[in-house]
């Protein structure tokens, strides 16, 4: 392992704005994993953490094929971590709708630019990602709908579902997309926490990235095989919204399986303690997403369902 320096800015009042990559063998551009570029992505900061072990100890053993590498940048946002902030902490702009950056533009500009510059040419990326909804996921791969989208190069990570989602016009300045456009097969992985760590869907995440590693002849390593995936597009899932603003109390979590009818979860008065709405499944389904927010908004979405189709015909 040998560290690399990614991209440099300098600062006026500190020492200078600094992200560095962590590589493994050499050769082909193999993989590329990007963690966390928001500031509150301490999930995906650990599971590239975690990665980074286990990779270290694949080398040591000499289970890096030859003619192969692996690049890890656990962070690509360390000021905005350091002060425990979202987005980029002098100007609140967001680095990962960015991309692929300009040189001569806004801070987040550059710093996507000179991202981007480092990671064209690599033959798979992968992204630890947070959503701009709060809430938790069951454990899925992302990827972008493109003329590019290889969807299938998903089941490699053995997690249990791949959403193939088209993309709105704030999802084209991403890293994941522009990654596709120039060339690059990426996949996008969100697991079940963002600002507090989940040790067992990290442990999934780090296994499912070394399966892909496995797969894709970059690595040898004994794993299991992992999960068929369910491939789902947008039209498969059905979102629950508030009907009224209050307290949140969560009766479900993601991969539990909802009956049509059933209570997921009771938004409260927050004055008087009644509860004024009972969220109920609009059908039968396993729970995709779920909001965790203690305070929910009227119209705000609370749950996404991944549909049971069969248990609709039944």
């Amino acid at each position: 392992m040998k560290k690399v320096k990614v991209f440099e800015m300098p600062s006026l009042y500190r020492a200078p704005f600094v992200i560095e990559g962590l590589h493994f063998g050499e050769g082909e551009t193999s993989a590329a994993i990007v963690g966390a570029m928001r500031g509150n992505e301490i999930q995906q900061l650990y599971i590239c953490s975690q990665l980074v072990r286990k990779l270290k100890a694949i080398e040591a053993e000499g289970g890096l094929r030859k003619g192969r590498s692996v690049e890890i940048i656990p962070c690509v946002n360390p000021y905005s971590v350091n002060i425990g902030k979202r987005f980029w902490a002098m100007d609140d702009t967001d680095i990962n709708r960015m991309f692929p950056g300009y040189d001569q533009g806004e801070t987040t500009q550059r710093i996507a630019d000179g991202v981007f510059r480092h990671l064209q040419g690599w033959k798979l990326g992968i992204h630890f990602a947070s959503f701009y909804r709060r809430g938790v996921f069951v454990p899925h791969v992302r990827m972008m709908q493109t003329d590019f989208v290889q969807p299938q190069g998903a089941v490699d990570f053995g997690l249990p579902y791949v959403l193939v989602h088209k993309p709105l016009p704030i999802d084209t300045t991403t890293l994941n997309y522009n990654w596709q456009i120039w060339n690059t097969r990426a996949y996008t992985i969100y697991t079940s926490e963002t600002s507090a760590i989940d040790p067992v869907s990290a442990r999934l995440a780090v296994n499912a990235v070394l399966r892909f590693l496995v797969r894709n002849g970059i690595i040898r390593y004994k794993i299991d095989g992992g999960r068929v995936p369910q491939m789902l597009g947008d039209e498969q899932l059905s979102r629950v919204h508030a009907r009224a603003a209050g307290i949140w109390r969560r009766l479900t979590a993601p991969g539990e399986q909802a009956h049509k009818g059933q209570c997921l979860g009771e938004i409260i008065d927050p004055m008087q303690g009644e509860v004024i709405e009972k969220v109920e499944a609009p059908a039968d389904g396993v729970v995709f997403f779920a909001c965790n927010d203690a305070l929910v908004m009227q119209r705000q979405v609370l749950f996404e369902l991944v549909r049971d189709y069969h248990a609709d015909e039944i």
